[in-house]
């Protein structure tokens, strides 16, 4: 009895290697990192603009990369579980710098919020 129970366990054991399962509208790695490049660019044209739309922004976003929005969802929790989201951000952070090589010391940590400059908003 006791070597069938052991048995039991050591099944269960290795049936739930899993965490989370695969979705079935993965979005691959690349995609991904150009989605969280651009996620971050309108993250910050809302800090600069605080009147702007955050979520409008981000339905664009997706709608632009033709991804529905429970499979980008989907695919981040996915990343995160398989502790693959280093790369895409790494990756992300290099499409930010193609977009916009002025962006490499905020992205490296080298300078504060403060020193950057930003622009004078102005009512017309």
């Amino acid at each position: 009895m006791k070597k069938l129970i052991f048995i039991f366990v050591l099944i269960c054991l290795f049936s739930c290697s899993e965490y989370i399962d695969k979705p079935k509208n993965l979005i691959d790695k690349d995609k991904m990192s150009e989605i969280i490049a651009d996620l971050a660019i309108n993250d910050q044209v809302t800090y600069l603009y605080p009147g702007s739309n955050l979520e409008s922004g981000t339905r664009f976003i997706l709608k632009n990369h033709q991804v529905k929005t429970e499979d980008f969802v989907a695919s981040y929790r996915y990343y995160i579980v398989k502790q693959k989201m280093t790369g895409i951000v790494e990756d992300a952070q290099k499409i930010i710098l193609e977009k916009d090589p002025k962006s490499e010391k905020t992205i490296k940590g080298d300078t504060r919020l403060k020193d950057i400059e930003l622009p004078k908003l102005e009512r017309r």
